[in-house]
């Protein structure tokens, strides 16, 4: 499949090991779009699977997962707010924004971006879609894009990669999807400097993790995105305490 019209074309399908976990994906996307070429028996294998992620996902509901909420906290950071407006001034070219939520940073997209939009929160996207009636949506996981190889200029994460179960996966999947010439924007929280506050992280990670609903945040991204193979602009590196702002590019 090509990285050309309307989204459910871009998927990239190919029925491997993993073919039953995209399939699932795709099934929890907006009712009523058609999914040509997936064979009866791979959906039906699709919605078990859906069914009982979604049963792990309610048993797991923490503030990530609950939108009015989350939208009241992030409307008491505006801070975080003006960063993350900073951050998606900057995509360019067919944009995929991993974690999109309830759509808060959508509308801070140029307006000649072609935007997809993707949340592993089914509950999330009908309040994003309103915030952002043009860009295309979908269910899915870092983890498991559902796009083929070389689809997008951009990809936008933010503050999402505290949350992702599986961190190295889900680097390898963007920088899949990213053109070799692309960009990745990141804003992400990291693990504290100081060995107090390390320690303190580490002591309070597992509560924090089960209340927000799966944020890590003793999580060094940073370090991880470098490790996938991204190399760090140096003069897009923001910082302020354990926040981060920056634009990464896919190693020579």
């Amino acid at each position: 499949a090509d990285a050309s019209g309307d989204y459910v074309k871009v998927t990239g399908l190919a029925f491997s090991d993993d073919m039953t976990a995209r399939v699932g994906h795709l099934e929890r996307a907006c009712p009523g779009i058609p999914y040509p070429g997936i064979p009866r028996w791979a959906r039906a294998v699709a919605r078990v699977s859906s069914r009982s992620e979604h049963w792990q996902r309610m048993t797991m509901r923490g503030i990530e997962q609950i939108p009015w909420l989350y939208d009241l906290l992030m409307h008491l950071a505006p801070g975080v707010e003006r960063w993350r407006g900073k951050l998606v001034a900057g995509a360019r070219g067919r944009v995929l924004e991993v974690g999109c939520g309830t759509g808060r940073t959508l509308p801070g997209y140029r307006e000649d971006v072609e935007l997809f939009a993707l949340d592993p929160n089914f509950d999330v996207l009908p309040r994003a879609c309103r915030r952002c009636g043009d860009a295309r949506f979908l269910c899915a996981s870092a983890e498991f894009l559902p796009f083929a190889d070389d689809s997008f200029d951009c990809v936008v994460s933010s503050l999402v990669f505290c949350s992702v179960p599986d961190v190295d996966r889900g680097l390898r999947e963007l920088k899949r999807v990213l053109r070799p010439e692309g960009r990745l924007l990141m804003l992400e929280h990291v693990q504290a400097r100081s060995k107090f506050g390390a320690r303190f992280l580490d002591w309070i990670q597992p509560a924090w993790t089960r209340i927000t609903g799966g944020c890590h945040p003793n999580r060094d991204t940073v370090a991880a995105v470098e490790r996938a193979g991204f190399v760090i602009e140096a003069d897009s590196l923001r910082v302020r305490g354990l926040m981060r702002r920056f634009t990464a590019r896919l190693a020579d």
